[in-house]
């Protein structure tokens, strides 16, 4: 085999990287339209405790401080959904970026969030805009994000909107009209890529946000808690340690710290462990509860090995909401090799456990495996997969995961689940009702090798994935032999069995919604909204979005109406470099109703153009391409020619113009404005030429596959 030719098949196998960064639009104003709808005040810590999941609103993240993903409204059940039809929609004016928002509705009015923490409050019946905000993101940080500029939603507490914005930034906006409040900068320098996706979880006063940034070299996780009122910051816990030449910040860090080696200088790598999901609360224990992410590389040997644990990364945790102190953990994958953060949702409830109600914490975690704990202490009682996994073979009784040695041998190897976890940040709901979980599962298995001394692979302040430790593939582009699948399964989390599945024709599906109406309703990859019957998983219903989705869905009553509603727009990590769909259009946000009968919008169908040919090269450039793609490309674009692109295009499929001149593009392009990175600093003249090489020679190789 000739040299290019394998670095071609070396590159397919390799590009199509896990962490994808990305781009889109905004500006920072704030324009008022329709009547005047204020939020209630009165929506503090105890309505949200004492709201009935029957209530009209749906009030946090989650749902309630509980994080079920669940109401007990009940007009729209197994007999009726089939007649539930469009109500309104409404155009979110962004396009090329997932939408990730679980809207918040109170008395009525909805607030939901675009791509770029664009703000919008709307009249939850009609879908008129009452008005919006735009922070104003810089487009530049677009780079600094492994995983889209994606915000997943906001905070309604005491009259204000709370939304922490891509940059770094935690604003507070008048419910009622939408200006500014306050606004405070929760990173601790601008030298690191820390970005925040999540959503604001308010109680007590304080409002508390973490952040995301693990597979970017320098970052060191932390929790932060601010005064509702006043923007000041309250408390910040941090979850990994820091410099152990400097005193540590409390014990918990002290007793972190001898779980990872100093002879590899954790500390200068940042070691990781962002909070980048949304939070679980419980208020008569003030007990807060949030994941948290990867250590920081990923590779467990550059962090000494296995038998460093590396806390508190991939772990649960629960601080003292009042004062931020450390109450306990439960590290679900010890020493984790394969970015199996512990972000996911974590749903409070209570399970009848050897005939004794327990209160307790469920986590459907990225590893494959169902967490039971309980919430008082953070006892394991008990482990299961949910989807096949070759990590470990299952958990002990004292809750430690019984490895199978993967990862061990030095050379390559699938890891399943891959990184895109067996279930990632989509909303898992329960139901209180029928006992079950549901969680939108999924397998996109991942090949892995360690990086060795290949230089462009080391970890670098600024570089792209420069946490990952390992040189990444996606099975979608080859190198894997497991089978990728998207399924919604139901899973009963006191037997840890499963109770009923149903299988897509696509992974990265929505989040879930279960109601007391026996109904469970998914938006999917392929573009559809569809209900289930919440016991036995028999098909009811579904209605058309136009392109794939990945938010999860909620509903809500207003003057007796209930009305299912679901943000749509394709995007998200995996979603940049592939889809289910041909079609592409706007973000959008679709509400039914029973008997609906407003006009869906006519989303034009994406054309594909032919691959892509005419560039002319110099083969000895390839090799030299594949590296500087991997670094800088590959997490938005994919492998050129592989698929036919997601929310970002696939260069194999682009005009051949745009390559013959992609130095244009590269420094200081035209879609810097959208959110693509300049490049000026970073590469070279040379490193374009090279790029030109490994784009056409990797489409030229796919036409003959």
């Amino acid at each position: 085999m000739s040299q290019m030719k394998r670095s071609v098949r070396v590159a397919i196998a390799a590009v199509g990287s896990l962490l994808l960064a990305a781009s889109c639009n905004a500006n920072e104003t704030a324009s008022a339209g329709g009547a005047q709808v204020a939020a209630s005040a009165a929506i503090d810590t105890a309505a949200i405790s004492a709201n009935s999941p029957a209530s009209s609103n749906w009030l946090t993240y989650g749902g309630s401080y509980n994080s079920n993903h669940f109401s007990a409204l009940k007009k729209i059940d197994t007999s009726n959904v089939d007649k539930l039809g469009l109500a309104w929609t409404y155009d979110l004016n962004t396009t090329h970026h997932g939408v990730e928002s679980i809207p918040v509705v109170v008395d009525g009015v909805m607030y939901v969030t675009a791509p770029w923490n664009a703000v919008h409050a709307l009249d939850a019946t009609t879908g008129e805009q009452i008005w919006s905000y735009d922070p104003r993101v810089p487009r530049s940080v677009a780079r600094k994000g492994c995983c889209d500029v994606v915000n997943r939603g906001v905070a309604v507490y005491q009259g204000k909107v709370f939304e922490a914005t891509f940059d770094g930034r935690l604003i507070a906006l008048d419910a009622a009209t939408g200006k500014l409040v306050w606004s405070t900068d929760t990173l601790p320098d601008g030298n690191h890529n820390y970005t925040i996706t999540g959503a604001p979880l308010a109680a007590n006063g304080k409002v508390i946000i973490g952040n995301g940034g693990a597979e970017y070299f320098g970052a060191r996780g932390y929790v932060s808690a601010y005064d509702a009122q006043t923007g000041e910051l309250d408390w910040r816990w941090h979850t990994v340690p820091g410099d152990p030449d400097k005193p540590y910040e409390n014990a918990a860090m002290e007793k972190a710290a001898k779980t990872w080696d100093p002879k590899t200088k954790y500390w200068k790598q940042g070691g990781g462990g962002t909070v980048w999901q949304s939070f679980s609360y419980d208020p008569k224990l003030d007990l807060l509860y949030f994941g948290t992410g990867n250590a920081d590389p990923w590779d467990p040997n550059s962090r000494g090995g296995p038998k460093y644990d590396s806390l508190y990364t991939a772990s649960i945790v629960a601080l003292k909401l009042s004062t931020g102190k450390y109450v306990w953990h439960y590290q679900t994958t010890p020493a984790d090799m394969s970015d199996y953060d512990s972000d996911q949702d974590l749903a409070l409830t209570s399970l009848k456990i050897d005939g004794e109600s327990v209160p307790v914490i469920m986590n459907a975690n990225k590893n494959g495996f169902f967490f039971v704990l309980d919430r008082r202490n953070g006892k394991f009682i008990s482990a299961e997969n949910f989807t096949p996994a070759n990590w470990a073979t299952g958990y002990t009784k004292e809750g430690k995961p019984i490895l199978t040695g993967l990862g061990q041998s030095g050379k390559p190897f699938e890891t399943i689940p891959g990184p895109y976890a067996a279930h990632n940040w989509q909303a898992a709901s329960y139901s209180p009702e029928t006992g079950l979980a549901y969680i939108p599962a999924q397998l996109i298995p991942i090949v892995m090798a360690p990086v060795g001394n290949d230089p462009e692979s080391k970890g670098k302040a600024g570089g792209i994935n420069s946490g990952n430790g390992w040189n990444t593939g996606m099975q979608l582009v080859g190198g894997g032999k497991t089978t990728p699948f998207g399924r919604l399964i139901a899973w009963n989390p006191v037997t840890q069995k499963q109770a009923w599945a149903h299988d897509y024709p696509a992974p990265w599906n929505g989040g879930t919604l279960a109601t007391a109406g026996n109904l469970v309703f998914q938006a999917t990859a392929d573009g559809r909204l569809v209900a289930f019957n919440a016991q036995n998983g028999e098909s009811r219903w579904e209605s058309s979005l136009g392109q794939g989705a990945i938010a999860g869905p909620i509903t809500y009553s207003v003057d007796g109406t209930q009305y299912v509603t679901i943000a749509v727009g394709w995007g998200g990590s995996a979603g940049q470099s592939f889809s289910a769909t041909d079609r592409q259009g706007p973000g959008t946000v679709f509400t039914f109703a029973l008997g609906g009968k407003a006009t869906p919008p006519e989303f034009a169908k994406r054309k594909t153009a032919p691959l892509l040919s005419g560039v002319a090269y110099d083969p000895k450039d390839v090799a030299a391409g594949t590296a500087v793609y991997l670094n800088n490309c590959a997490i938005c674009h994919g492998t050129p020619g592989q698929n036919k692109g997601g929310s970002v295009p696939n260069l194999g499929y682009v005009d051949a113009a745009i390559i013959k001149s992609l130095g244009s593009f590269v420094f200081n392009g035209p879609y810097v404005s959208n959110g693509m990175p300049d490049f000026t600093d970073r590469l070279t003249q040379d490193d374009v030429t090279k790029l030109k090489a490994f784009i056409q020679a990797t489409a030229t190789a796919v036409g003959k596959q």
